[in-house]
């Protein structure tokens, strides 16, 4: 007889579809079935212990277990499970859309969505219907930047196209222009100096090209991270933000997966100077606990949607579960908690600890760039001056980290040839320190075989 641990296993690769996973490799391998959580710990079927070392797809603050965040998203559960914002307004998506607004300077407006893609496809339509309220219709073509990513849905594809992840889809999307991104690993510059002079030459050339008919230009804020952390240089975000309002163009910023202390700073886009027409928020709103998403926008904007209703400028765009009310409660706790515990110290004391262990990568010869800012590194690995995607003995070097890290008792995915660091938020002391020396194992064995 198969025991239950088991069964779980054969049912998931008998029923599941995973997401960006070859399931033909997925089927030959001891994939672990995870039933609880443990502070920073996910435990699975068999009870065996793996430390988050991905804070769960970019988005987990505190760990796993009761918390306040815990008991708000259950006792919202007692009152009142979901509540339409269609027609109606419920209390916890008043106040979260409060404290956004309070949190987001330059911010007016709330409106939810589920997740990050969402809010994005959110604030893609907005820019694009504000335009056409105002009577400016021929402004329709955005603009984004060359290995920027903003989610799976057909507008955020078209806006952060990866050809490896949607080129089967390129039918489906719109026709968008790409100012160059500012990595200096792997480029002809010398120096961030003149990577971001070239970089905001080759943009404003391209908004000067569109001029009259760009609607925005969408950019995460501070740093690519599926595109493979890219820090931005010192007033690049600043000097995009200025290039915007020049060519009269909006600025869109997705602060998804950067924002809520990712990069050391709660609003990322204030601390780069930067002043956004639309902002989008979303993984670490809720602690990672709930799907629940924000497009944020300034009181110009918003006030091109109201006229008379045969005038037909309301926006047209809304979800089922849009501000749902658990999602809401569990945000309003997490940005409680975020005061209550300091957090924002507390990351800039582990950012610094981060900072000084990437200094032993350098010792690495497969270790070719390191780059870091905040509870975010990404480590990048070559031979030969070539991207290290296979090892000398033929395995992937994305399938040997997941596999030589779940055997260590830690969870990792690469980007491609990119080890990353992007722990939960709160992660600190002996768990941090236990993810900083598997990252290190992992390159000195990868570095071997």
């Amino acid at each position: 007889m198969s025991s239950p641990s088991s069964d779980n296993a054969n049912k998931d690769k008998n029923f599941v579809w995973h997401p960006y996973t070859q399931m033909k490799d997925w089927a030959r391998q001891e994939n672990r079935v995870i039933v609880r959580g443990e502070g920073f710990y996910l435990v699975d079927d068999k009870n065996r212990r793996y430390l988050d070392g991905t804070a769960n797809m970019w988005c987990n603050v505190w760990g796993h277990g009761q918390n306040e965040v815990v008991e708000a998203m259950r006792d919202q559960l007692k009152t009142l499970q979901h509540s339409t914002l269609f027609g109606l307004a419920n209390e916890p998506s008043v106040r979260l859309a409060e404290s956004l607004v309070k949190l987001a300077p330059g911010m007016d407006r709330v409106f939810y969505t589920d997740n990050g893609s969402t809010a994005v496809e959110a604030a893609l339509k907005m820019a694009l219907q504000y335009w056409q309220n105002i009577g400016r219709p021929e402004k329709k073509r955005f603009m984004s930047l060359k290995g920027g990513y903003h989610g799976d849905t057909v507008g955020a594809m078209s806006v952060g196209y990866v050809e490896q992840f949607f080129g089967a889809y390129k039918p489906l999307l719109a026709k968008v222009s790409r100012a160059p991104r500012p990595l200096l690993y792997g480029s002809k510059f010398d120096s961030d100096l003149d990577l971001t002079e070239y970089c905001l030459d080759q943009t404003e050339k391209a908004l000067r090209k569109l001029e009259g008919k760009c609607a925005g230009l969408i950019m995460e804020s501070g740093a690519q991270i599926a595109g493979g952390v890219v820090i931005y240089p010192e007033k690049y975000q600043q000097k995009v933000s200025e290039l915007c309002k020049k060519y009269d163009t909006l600025l869109i910023l997705d602060e998804i997966a950067t924002g809520f202390g990712r990069l050391g700073n709660m609003v990322e886009y204030f601390a780069q100077n930067s002043e956004p027409d639309i902002l989008c928020l979303g993984k670490a709103l809720t602690a990672g606990y709930f799907p629940l998403a924000a497009t944020l926008t300034h009181e110009k904007i918003y006030g091109a949607f109201l006229d008379n209703y045969e005038k037909n400028k309301q926006f047209y765009h809304g979800h089922t579960f849009t501000g749902h009310p658990v999602g809401c409660a569990a945000a309003v706790a997490n940005l409680r908690l975020y005061e209550k515990h300091n957090l924002m110290q507390q990351i800039g004391n582990n950012a610094q600890y981060i900072e000084q262990r990437l200094t032993e990568f350098e010792e690495i010869d497969i270790v070719a760039d390191v780059r870091h800012k905040g509870m975010l590194a990404g480590i990048e690995l070559a031979r030969n001056g070539k991207p290290l995607i296979h090892l000398k003995n033929g395995e992937r070097i994305n399938y040997f980290v997941a596999r030589e890290s779940l055997a260590m008792g830690v969870h990792l995915r690469t980007l491609g040839n990119i080890l990353v660091i992007i722990p939960p938020l709160a992660m600190g002391g002996n768990e941090l320190e236990k993810l900083m020396d598997s990252h290190l194992e992992l390159a000195k064995k990868a570095e071997r075989l």
